[in-house]
């Protein structure tokens, strides 16, 4: 096999990779911005994602017959599902965490964990009423079709990429645009304004920053809904990308993306950025060895199929947690006595 059929088959994989791993960054945020603040693992956050993900089923469904621009379903899907996972992100903070806010660590975690099985079960009850387990996304066409697929409409980075060969779907590259923008409005938020420095001082100090005239549970709640919306965003964008989904679907990407935000240091938001787009990576790498494994003409390789994907997420968070434990980019604390 010579090179000029490699190239451009290792170079589709790792940006197939960067497009999931975009999506693992926004909802590793969310685990990484609560942990920030309360030092709490919020795994119901698994759960307010795939609210995100039915929410935005619901209104493209209700559109789908609608004849208005596709892109505008989209701005509709994505500000109705940062609304709602949102507020029940700080719903759940309310009634759930803050009355344990001053009890021993594990009460709260395992409080998440039983929160995150009401909400899986909740969310099938409602579909179920309805008659639906299993929700495809009704995307608009225009969405499914290759980027670029025209020469003559192709230009500037458009034009490079199809140049080596990459093929992507026009959802891909909205993926992509989407992520960066809700990335890049986090990042101005949380350094560049006073809601943002409000709530990196309570995350340094909460009895301090109360003195100083800070509300410590108003910042706390901000972040629950500020975490929410982008779990809402990231539940819109990986329905578009998987097609299918179900209540119980927030699990395994939510527990690849808890990954991504130990990987990158939790607590850390470009950590939680760098985590999930390596992993969404290494994930892709693994699920195409086996084709990799044909092309080199390597038995051992072919014999590594998809279902070893997830897989290789977990061996790099054990081999992390082993030689790096705060991560690529954590910092470690240390508590005087």
């Amino acid at each position: 096999m010579d090179l000029a059929t490699l190239l451009p088959f290792l170079v589709n994989v790792i940006v197939g990779g960067l497009v999931l791993g975009f999506v693992y960054a926004i909802i590793a945020l969310g685990y990484t911005m609560v942990y920030g603040v309360l030092q709490l693992i919020n795994f119901a956050h698994s759960e307010v994602f795939v609210t995100g993900a039915v929410v935005g089923f619901e209104v493209f469904r209700v559109l789908a017959p609608n004849p208005m621009n596709g892109y505008l379903k989209l701005l509709i899907a994505l500000l109705s599902a940062m609304l709602i996972s949102g507020g029940l992100n700080v719903l759940i903070e309310r009634l759930a965490y803050r009355p344990l806010r001053n009890a021993p660590k594990l009460v709260p975690l395992i409080t998440a964990i039983g929160v995150s099985l009401i909400l899986q079960d909740v969310l099938r009850v409602i579909e179920g009423f309805q008659g639906r387990f299993d929700l495809t996304y009704t995307l608009p066409d225009a969405f499914g079709v290759k980027f670029c697929a025209a020469e003559s409409s192709c230009v500037g980075a458009g034009n490079f990429l199809r140049t080596i060969g990459v093929d992507l779907q026009v959802k891909d590259v909205i993926l992509i645009v989407v992520a960066l923008v809700s990335l890049t409005v986090l990042n101005y938020v949380v350094n560049r304004t006073r809601l943002g420095k409000a709530i990196r001082a309570v995350a340094q100090d909460r009895v301090t920053a109360g003195l100083m005239g800070i509300d410590s549970n108003l910042m706390i709640s901000a972040t629950f809904l500020i975490g929410g919306a982008l779990g809402g965003i990231s539940g819109v964008l990986y329905g578009m990308k998987v097609g299918t989904l179900n209540a119980y679907s927030g699990f395994e990407p939510g527990l690849v993306a808890f990954t991504a935000a130990v990987l990158g240091g939790i607590g850390s938001i470009p950590g939680a950025v760098l985590g999930g787009l390596l992993i969404g990576v290494i994930q892709k790498l693994v699920s195409v060895m086996s084709v990799l494994g044909d092309l080199v003409g390597s038995k051992n390789l072919a014999t590594i199929d998809d279902s070893y994907s997830k897989m290789g997420a977990f061996v790099v968070l054990v081999l992390i947690l082993i030689f790096k434990p705060t991560g690529l980019l954590g910092k470690s604390n240390t508590e005087k006595v």
